[in-house]
């Protein structure tokens, strides 16, 4: 990929909106203070921007319309990605149907900025809006009769434009607002090379093609030729070409449909995470680690004074496991013959992974095999061969903690390779991010010094990228191979 895995703009879709709608936000205010808000010196207000030194008004007008653009692409991108990788559903259910609502305030706002530029294309759009609305049995009086004549036009009615286009934003912001607040660690903007990338692209693209004003609204005329934006403007020409019926029905049916999504039959949900009242010290570590805020942090029952317990809210928990890989007591080096930790999962506790992990070294038929931690939702290990692997995989790699890797070694494995979804590509948000973070000490749980770094491999690897995940592992054989007997306690990197 052109961009490389971290800044893949598919897997910054939410952040690229909101870095749109600050774009949006921020030239909206400039040419707000700019622009006359009357029937008779819009047009003219606008049209003024052209002729503003150094092209600074075609470049501010461009980035706020491809910004618009923009929003109404990645919306659409990002609901279909969270669609197709099953997100409708379980705890992230609210997501989704908090999430259902914005597009349809992004395009009205998108549709209302146009009628106040009060161009052909404005009067196209405002006419077509209101014949659209007239055929739903809502209002008392046609809205299509304020557009018979000039004089039916008034600077009331255009206030009412300005509401639509500035006024709706805030609503869309509020519904973000719900839509995001029971996630933790939400960034609000993409990597800092693809935001520069992004406002560079908008800026280029509004310098090369300037977006122009047609003539000014006549409403006794009707429009020769338009130059329509069609991500913004499709339904006007749908309906053109169809009827009011269709499209009433195309776009009310698509929002029940993506209403119904969640409540649709699937799969059984998954075991959410347990604590344990007498193995919870009350860190919090789970708690700040938690991408969905499942976790929060509650008086122990013990009644002590300041002795907090970890509590988990089933409707929030996405069983990922990250809260058990970073629990002080989730380490395989306790002499416990039952490993209970703080908290864990119960469909692969941190006592079965020490199990399975102590029955794959023992079965092993080489003298020093190659542990392979593997994250579910990453590339297959299931064409990784070798007699010298033994191979554990993980709901998600940030359920692994740092410790395996100490344990792993101290019981006979040569070396040891994490394999974890796509960078920024984690199937629960935030999983290779404090896993990476965790196995090269800047987060807590760390990987203790004991644990020979040069031994240690971490690759990133999606669906279909098999051959990373094998690439990977014959790199750390091969490293193995040439180094000596005696291996470096105090290595400082870890090799991504």
């Amino acid at each position: 990929m052109a961009f490389g895995s971290a800044q893949n703009p598919l897997r910054h879709l939410g952040t690229i909106g909101f870095l749109a709608l600050w774009l949006l936000a921020a030239s909206g205010v400039i040419l707000y203070a700019l622009f006359d808000t009357s029937v008779n010196g819009a047009w003219h207000s606008v049209e003024r921007l052209a002729h503003l030194p150094l092209g600074l008004g075609r470049l501010l007008r461009g980035v706020h319309r491809y910004a618009g653009d923009l929003l109404m692409l990645v919306v659409f991108l990002h609901i279909l990605r969270e669609w197709l990788h099953g997100h409708a559903h379980g705890a992230r259910r609210f997501h989704w149907l908090t999430g259902v609502p914005l597009p349809g305030f992004c395009f009205i706002s998108a549709i209302g900025g146009f009628w106040l530029a009060w161009d052909q294309l404005g009067q196209y759009s405002a006419l077509s809006t209101a014949e659209w609305l007239d055929a739903l049995p809502l209002l008392a009086s046609p809205l299509a009769r304020n557009f018979l004549s000039p004089a039916a036009l008034s600077d009331r009615m255009f206030s009412l434009f300005i509401f639509v286009h500035v006024g709706v934003p805030l609503l869309l912001l509020f519904g973000l607002w719900f839509h995001i607040q029971r996630l933790a660690h939400v960034a609000m903007l993409p990597p800092r090379g693809l935001t520069f990338g992004v406002i560079l692209a908008l800026a280029l693209l509004a310098l090369a093609r300037p977006v122009l004003s047609h003539a000014p609204a006549a409403l006794g005329q009707v429009p020769a030729e338009l130059r329509l934006d069609w991500l913004l403007l499709w339904l006007h020409p749908l309906t053109d070409a169809t009827s009011r019926g269709f499209t009433l029905t195309l776009t009310g049916g698509a929002v029940l449909v993506l209403f119904a999504l969640p409540f649709l039959p699937r799969t059984p949900r998954a075991a959410v995470a347990v604590v344990d009242a007498e193995n919870c010290s009350g860190c919090a570590w789970c708690f700040a680690d938690c991408p969905y805020a499942a976790v929060t942090m509650v008086p122990h029952p013990d009644r002590r004074p300041g002795h907090r317990l970890a509590q988990v809210d089933a409707d929030l928990c996405t069983a990922c496991g990250i809260c058990a890989g970073a629990c002080p007591s989730s380490t395989p080096l306790r002499r416990a013959r039952r490993l209970v930790t703080g908290i864990d999962m119960p469909q692969l506790s941190i006592d079965a992974l020490r199990r399975r992990l102590r029955a794959r070294l023992a079965a092993s038929t080489a003298q020093r095999p190659i542990v392979v931690f593997s994250c579910r939702h990453g590339a297959s290990h299931d064409n990784l061969h070798g007699a010298d692997l033994s191979v554990l995989g993980l709901i998600c790699a940030g359920q692994l903690p740092p410790s395996f890797v100490e344990y792993a070694m101290r019981n006979g494995a040569a070396g040891v390779l994490v394999a974890a979804c796509r960078e920024g590509g984690c199937e629960f948000r935030l999983g290779e991010r404090w896993m990476v973070q965790r196995l090269t000490r800047q987060r807590e749980p760390r990987l203790r010094v004991h644990a020979p770094a040069e031994r240690l491999q971490l690759v990133f690897a999606g669906p279909g990228e098999e051959a990373l995940l094998d690439q990977a592992l014959q790199g750390l054989r091969e490293r193995l191979r040439a180094m000596s007997p005696h291996v470096s306690m105090n290595a400082n990197e870890i090799v991504h």
